[in-house]
């Protein structure tokens, strides 16, 4: 009967650093940077939802003696946060994320060599 079970797969290089230590403080390096700014813009992406369909006397409020409303400013805010965050992202990735990413997958394709 032992002869028909099939054998156990070798383990490879890229199941062997899914479970090391490295790769799992990386994914909670990268959960921990991603998450909170995710959260933050959601919210605040929401808000401007809600504040646009419930509150069309405060977003139609004009700002000053101009014809620059509340609403306007707030939507000009939403494209500005996203690119803020984007640019944060990419800034924090080139500096801490992706040093330690490269080194592990160096080690990686060394090992498959």
């Amino acid at each position: 009967m032992s002869d028909l079970q099939a054998e156990e797969p070798a383990e490879t290089a890229y199941q062997r650093v899914e479970r090391s230590e490295e790769f799992q403080g990386l994914k909670r390096t990268f959960r921990n940077f991603v998450f909170p700014w995710v959260a933050i813009f959601l919210v605040w992406y929401f808000a401007y939802v809600l504040l646009a369909n419930y509150a069309h006397d405060f977003m139609s409020t004009r700002i000053g003696d101009s014809s620059i409303t509340v609403a306007l400013v707030l939507g000009l805010g939403q494209f500005a946060s996203t690119f803020a965050i984007t640019m944060l992202y990419a800034s924090w990735a080139n500096k801490k994320f992706d040093p330690h990413a490269d080194a592990l997958r160096e080690e990686i394709e060394g090992e498959n060599r």
